[in-house]
Formats: C-alpha cells, sequence, structure tokens
C-alpha cells in the first residue's frame, strides 16, 4: 500500500510540474508575442513618421531659384551684354574691330557687333557647341572663323563663318576636333596673326604648338612648376607663359621662307617680380608688356630688344596694386592704359604716371574670368558672371589729349601743329561726349 502510496504521489508531482511548465511556456509565448507585436508597431510608426516628415520637407522645402542677374552701374559704364543664360569664361575681338566673341556654359558662343556696344538693344548672332560647352575662344587673323576649348572633351574645335546676304553669318564646326594631347587643364589658346599655328597651354607646364590641321609642331615645357596664364604676341611671332616663378618666359616660333616651321627658340624673359606672375599682356605692336605679380605690383616692360644678342628688356613701370588668385592684367594697344582685375573688381592705371586712374567695384557677381581693349582702345570689356560689362576708356582718352598736347609743345612744322591741334580738339570732345552721356 506504501508502494502504490508512493507511485501515485510521484505521479501526482509529475503531473503538477508538467502543467506548471505548460503555463509557463504558455505565459512567455504570450509575452513574446506581445513584445513582437509592439516591436512590430513600434517599426511601423516609426516609418509613419518618417514617411510624414519627409513628405512635409517636400513639401516645404523651397524651390531652387534662378541665381539673380548681377545690376551693376557705374558712369563710365557703355553697357552691359545679357544674352548668355550661363556664365561667360572667355571674350575676344576680332582682328578688324568689328566683333566680340564670347562664349559660356550654355554650350553657346555669341558673336556681337561693337558698333552695336552704344546702342540700348545689343544682338547677337548664337553658335551652338554641340554636346558640349566651350570655355576659350580665339578668333582667326582674318575674322572668319574661331577656335574653341571644349570643355568636356577636352580638345579644340574650329568653327567657320560664313556671311549671309542680310549681313549676319552662319556657323559649321569642322569635320574634326584636334586630338586629345594635354593631360590637365587648359588655360589658354590663341592663334598667331600669321596664321601659321595655333597655340595650347595647360597647367602641368605644357604648351603646345599646332598647324591649323591639328598636327603637333613643337612642345614647349615651361618649368615653372604650374603655369597660371600664356599667350601668343599680336604679331604672331611670340607665345609667352607665366606662373608659380616670378618671371615671364617668351619664346619664338621660327618658320621658314617658305612657311615651313623650324624650331621654338627661347627669346628672352621678364625678370624682377618677387612672387609669382598671374598674367601678362601685349601692346599691340609687341613692344610693351604689363604683368600682375602675387608681389603686389603691376609692371610695364619696354620689350622692343635685340634679343638675339642678349639684350634684355627694360622695365620701365613698377607700381603698386590689389591683385588676386586669377587676377588678369590688360595692356590697351596704343600701350597708354593697365587694367587689373581683382576678384570682382577692375583698376585702371595710367602708363605713363602709374597713377591710378579709375576704380570699377563690383563689376560682376563672381570672380572676373577675362578682360580685354578692343583694338582701337576705345573700350574695355571684361566678363564674370552671365554678363558682359563693356567700359569707355576714358584714362586712354586723357593719356592720349596729354601725349598729344606734349608733342604740340615740341612741334615745328605748321602743318603739324594744326593736324594735332585737330586731334586734340577731337579727343577732347569724344571723351567729353563719354563723360556727359544719359545713363539707363
Amino acid at each position: 500500500m506504501e508502494f502504490a502510496a508512493l507511485i501515485a504521489l510521484t505521479v501526482l508531482i509529475g503531473m503538477l510540474i508538467i502543467l506548471v511548465a505548460i503555463a509557463v511556456g504558455k505565459q512567455k509565448g504570450e509575452i513574446s508575442d506581445q513584445l513582437e507585436q509592439k516591436e512590430e508597431d513600434s517599426v511601423a510608426e516609426e516609418s509613419a513618421v518618417k514617411a510624414s516628415t519627409a513628405k512635409k520637407q517636400k513639401q516645404q522645402r523651397p524651390r531652387k531659384e534662378k541665381a539673380q542677374q548681377q545690376t551693376f552701374s557705374h558712369p563710365l559704364l557703355a553697357s552691359s551684354l545679357k544674352s548668355h543664360s550661363g556664365n561667360v569664361t572667355s571674350l575676344d575681338f576680332s582682328s578688324n574691330g568689328k566683333y566680340l566673341a564670347t562664349c559660356a556654359d550654355d554650350r553657346t558662343v555669341r558673336i556681337w557687333s561693337t558698333k552695336d556696344f552704344l546702342d540700348r538693344d545689343h544682338k547677337c548672332l548664337r553658335a551652338n557647341v554641340e554636346l558640349d560647352h566651350a570655355t576659350l575662344v580665339r578668333f582667326s587673323p582674318d575674322s572668319k572663323a574661331f577656335i574653341t576649348w571644349l570643355a568636356n572633351g577636352d580638345t579644340i574645335r574650329i568653327f567657320k563663318m560664313t556671311k549671309k546676304d542680310d549681313g549676319s553669318f552662319t556657323f559649321k564646326a569642322a569635320p574634326e576636333d584636334f586630338p586629345q594631347k594635354h593631360k590637365t587643364n587648359v588655360i589658354n589658346i590663341g592663334i598667331a596673326e600669321t596664321g601659321k599655328f595655333i597655340m595650347s597651354a595647360s597647367t602641368d607646364t605644357n604648351i603646345l604648338i599646332w598647324d591649323l590641321k591639328g598636327e603637333v609642331l613643337a612642345s614647349i615645357i615651361t618649368n615653372q612648376m604650374t603655369n597660371s596664364y600664356a599667350a601668343i604676341s599680336p604679331c604672331g611671332r611670340f607665345v609667352a607663359s607665366c606662373g608659380f616663378t616670378p618671371d615671364v618666359k617668351v619664346w619664338e616660333v621660327c618658320f621658314g621662307k617658305g612657311g615651313e616651321f623650324k624650331e621654338v627658340a627661347r627669346a628672352f624673359d621678364l625678370k624682377g617680380h618677387s612672387a609669382g606672375v598671374h598674367s601678362f599682356a601685349f601692346s599691340n605692336d609687341s613692344r610693351r608688356m604689363a604683368t600682375v605679380s602675387k608681389d603686389g605690383t603691376w609692371r610695364l616692360w619696354d620689350t622692343d630688344v635685340e634679343y638675339k644678342k642678349q639684350q634684355d628688356p627694360y622695365l620701365l613701370k613698377s607700381v603698386p596694386c590689389q591683385s588676386s588668385e586669377g587676377s588678369r592684367v590688360a595692356l590697351s594697344p596704343d600701350a597708354r592704359v593697365v587694367a587689373i582685375s581683382n576678384s570682382c573688381s577692375v583698376a585702371m592705371y595710367s602708363t605713363s604716371t602709374g597713377q591710378l586712374e579709375e576704380e570699377f567695384h563690383g563689376v560682376h557677381s563672381e570672380e572676373i574670368t577675362d578682360l580685354r581693349f578692343d583694338i582701337n582702345s576705345r573700350y574695355l570689356v571684361c566678363s564674370g558672371d552671365r554678363a558682359v560689362r563693356v567700359f569707355h576708356n576714358a584714362p586712354g582718352y586723357r593719356a592720349a589729349i596729354q601725349d598729344m598736347q606734349a608733342m604740340l609743345k615740341k612741334a615745328q612744322n605748321e602743318g603739324m601743329k594744326q593736324r594735332l591741334k585737330q586731334q586734340i580738339q577731337e579727343a577732347q570732345s569724344a571723351l567729353d561726349t563719354v563723360l556727359t552721356a544719359p545713363k539707363d
């Protein structure tokens, strides 16, 4: 009996244990389900909050506004050319003085008539740059074509200009672009006035000399660590560059009597700055050069020297100025005026006295990209944002009048005196017109 009772008690205890285990397991399952449900609810709630927040942000996100066109006024501002829808990166005057070419990141090149600069409306002709955009533009010597540097293609593309009966032009790109040769960013291109070669220069101290068909004639290593600027002289004989080193190096591109390419020979250097040179410019006859440097000065040089006899250029003037990385210098074709860009502003100096003649502050909303005088020294033109600013060269008129007055005092021939008096009167009349012209 006792044994049977013990078995019964054991069975009873086992059943109780089993029931307790089942109860505990059930309770854990319910708790787990509740936790999972809470987690799911939490995730769903979090997702809903995120979705709601994103929706609100999307609804509240302001539309991206187009950049406002920079407004600028000055008594010497002749006009603002505003047809581009992108930032203007380069400009160039044709050799005949009739046209101004501008290019921008809106995939167009615009051709403007210089005779319309003083009109209220400024019409232009548009050349489309297919599948790319131009960062540089330069006219051919005969003003019947222009070359561009393609931003994405990293190469030169030539456009021919065909004049129509109504006086406008059609533009046609050459069948093939030049081959890709540069390994770093190209800072300038140009066509020699002689029509014998094309130049392209990159930041890695490399300058290439091309023929007009896209064959490389020569490669120049400038040894300036980096190139900041390079250009062909207006006479078409020289190529010059500047950069990290405190000098400007000038080479002569030599051709034979039959027009065949011979060599690139070192001509002369402009030495004297104490820091790297931002940029330089030639006068129209290539007998003068102007430089602007990181050392806070611009300099005027006499480059009409017998460099083949080891004669060095003469320093004519050294003048303190404000400059910055990317500053450009422009020298008027008659070498009477120097213009310096500093970020978004421009300063104009007399080359005879070194005096600051004019200052234009906040000309563009972005850094000035190009700065040039027209071939008649009447206008100074610069680019920076979507607009191109055209200024009257009042310092040039004043300098011309002063020069002619000095010549008049020395003149002994009566005919010469009369001509000088007439020219002084015409220049003074032109200056008065510029200074008293009504402004918009």
